[in-house]
């Protein structure tokens, strides 16, 4: 936890995090118990006259019922009370978390100033790798992990990400129910916020889960003579785990409209094109991510200073008045009439407008022109089939399930209260010993760590693909490799972005015969650097690797091309072609030429 707090940008933006979600959480449930019984509609869509003495305008207070009319019509509703009821203890439970995570974010706050030397004004200017180098160092001095003398960069990593590790292993291994054939709209994707709370508060940390605490699996986990009834344990907790959320699900249904209402429709008024716009689908981030990689690097240290935060949460609040004021206008014009309604929509797209200025782009980067020329140098992880048929409606649809519109992101956020009971109780549960197996065969004990996902320990020898190796060098079934060349690629990105990191013999013997590779792959055919290496780095924020490595580009006609330092993203994307086709003796034809990118680029602007 303490290393995490350099992502977040500190003790003020993790504080601010907790406080507006805190505040959220009340102003949603109270404006809108608000709306529902204090206001007077009948004032307001001008069907009832107000009888006036000094004036004869209709003001916004002369809707609002008196406070006792109101706190009667609140108490005399049944609804109403349960729900206020339902908020409030899951309020209070928030708060108590809070309360708990201010005090250990005030612990972490001590540490990186007093052990790290390293003031909260500072921290956004230092880069990860000079924190992680000052913990490495304050380990040798003061012994913050009493059982082994020496953290590594991989031990940071592992422990830091040590569940998610394990929630990339198990979309790369199929194993969790995400994907779907449907009628009609044949293989789909679904895997909202909701579905992954669930599977996480499952396997992780929630009462009865795996893990007996954030670093052990519980040791009955680890032996194979239990496994069926504990599949069958596991089975019964994922079956009342789903029936609580068939029976949650109106109110956190209610909830998501609510939410979606208060965010969104000031957008959708003022942007409409915007549900047409694209975002990284939840599941397309985690099937994309790496083994051992931060979300900073995954998402190139978005930016979330403090001004971000206020700006978010005073354009949440404001939206959400915006919202309603929109709403009753578009129902009844007389609205206008009422005496500083207008001028209120006006400050308060005003409002809006200014503190969205303060807000990064988060789809800067994804030029829809470039997109599938680039799409190597920004995603890792691409299908072969892909290549040449840039054209097909199922290269389209198969990217879409990553990169998807918005308005398609809502649907699925809205609808999940009503999927996932269902998933859990009949895809889930049937999975039980297969995720009882997962864990057992793919988890290790690392000294000083913990229980780590063993794919996070990147052995190629375990877990690599044959396809990626040479003959004998893997001893892993079909069962233990890592699907897509992800334990390699994994490999490589670790190495670059931490080159200070002293990898195992037979593993340092994997990069230097890759690296030998890639230098002969280029010798015969060296080309400038093109556009094709613009955008340098997307997941490691432009961290330049070993030259020998870092330098490799790929050329217009798809050859790699030595051209001096860059970024993590291009020598991955180099790596890259050296995969399922590249080892088995064409590099080229990875790459297509500039000819297949750009149609494949023009097909994937078509399809936003």
């Amino acid at each position: 936890q303490r290393i995490s707090f350099y992502p977040s940008n500190g003790f003020t933006c993790m504080l601010l995090g907790e406080v507006f979600e805190l505040v959220q959480l009340l102003f949603v449930v109270g404006f809108t118990v608000f709306l529902a019984n204090c206001v007077d509609y009948d004032i307001l869509f001008a069907n009832k006259f107000v009888n006036h003495t000094d004036s004869s305008k209709v003001t916004l207070p002369d809707a609002f019922l008196p406070v006792d009319v109101c706190s009667a019509s609140i108490r005399d509703n049944v609804t109403v009370m349960f729900v206020l009821m339902i908020s409030g203890v899951f309020w209070l439970h928030r708060l108590i978390k809070f309360i708990y995570n201010v005090c250990c974010y005030w612990e972490i706050r001590s540490f990186y100033t007093n052990a790290l030397k390293m003031s909260m004004a500072e921290l956004p200017y230092f880069t990860w790798q000079e924190v992680q180098a000052r913990i490495v160092e304050i380990q040798k001095e003061h012994q913050i992990c009493i059982h082994k003398k020496e953290l590594t960069e991989l031990d940071i990593y592992h422990r830091i990400l040590r569940f998610k590790n394990y929630m990339v292993a198990m979309v790369n291994k199929s194993l969790l129910p995400v994907r779907f054939r449907l009628p009609l709209l044949g293989e789909c994707v679904f895997y909202t916020r909701g579905l992954k709370y669930n599977f996480e508060l499952i396997l992780f940390w929630g009462p009865g889960s795996l893990f007996e605490s954030e670093w052990s699996l519980k040791p009955q986990y680890k032996r194979g003579g239990n496994r069926l009834e504990l599949a069958d344990k596991l089975a019964s907790r994922i079956l009342w785990i789903g029936i609580a959320n068939l029976l949650l699900c109106p109110v956190v249904l209610v909830w998501q409209i609510l939410y979606a209402f208060f965010s969104y429709t000031e957008v959708i008024k003022r942007e409409p094109g915007s549900l047409g716009a694209r975002c990284w689908s939840l599941y397309g981030r985690c099937y994309l991510r790496h083994f051992n990689e931060l979300d900073h690097e995954l998402m190139s240290r978005l930016s979330k200073d403090v001004l971000h935060f206020r700006a978010c949460n005073v354009a949440f609040f404001a939206g959400s008045l915006l919202a309603v004021l929109i709403a009753l206008t578009i129902y009844d014009e007389d609205v206008l009439a009422v005496e500083h309604v207008l001028s209120s929509i006006t400050l308060l797209g005003v409002c809006i407008t200014v503190c969205r200025s303060f807000i990064p782009d988060k789809h800067l980067v994804y030029c829809p022109e470039q997109l599938l020329r680039l799409i190597l140098a920004h995603i890792h992880y691409m299908p072969d089939h892909w290549q040449g048929n840039a054209h097909r409606y199922e290269t389209r649809d198969q990217f879409s399930q990553l990169f998807q519109y918005k308005a398609v992101f809502i649907l699925e956020e809205l609808t999940s209260p009503l999927v996932t009971p269902f998933i859990l109780i009949f895809s889930l549960r049937r999975k039980s010993l297969e995720i009882i197996d997962f864990f057992r065969n793919f988890t290790v004990e690392v000294v000083g760590v913990g229980d780590t996902c063993s794919f996070a320990q990147m052995d190629i020898r375990q877990h690599g693909h044959p396809a990626w190796m040479s003959e004998g060098k893997t001893e892993a079934s079909i069962y233990q490799q890592a699907e897509d060349g992800k334990t390699e690629l994994s490999l490589m990105h670790f190495a670059i972005t931490n080159p200070q990191w002293q990898p195992p013999t037979e593993t340092t013997h994997f990069i230097s015969q890759l690296k030998e590779r890639v230098q002969r792959e280029t010798t015969g055919d060296r080309h400038t650097l093109t556009s094709l290496s613009e955008p340098r780095s997307l997941i490691a924020n432009f961290l330049a690797g070993p030259p020998s490595l870092a330098s490799l580009h790929l050329g217009r006609d798809g050859s790699l091309t030595n051209h001096g330092p860059v970024g993590v993203s291009d020598g991955a994307s180099a790596l890259r072609s050296l995969s399922v086709s590249s080892m088995r003796g064409s590099c080229s034809s990875t790459h297509r030429s500039a000819g297949h990118a750009s149609s494949a680029s023009r097909a994937m602007a078509g399809s936003r």
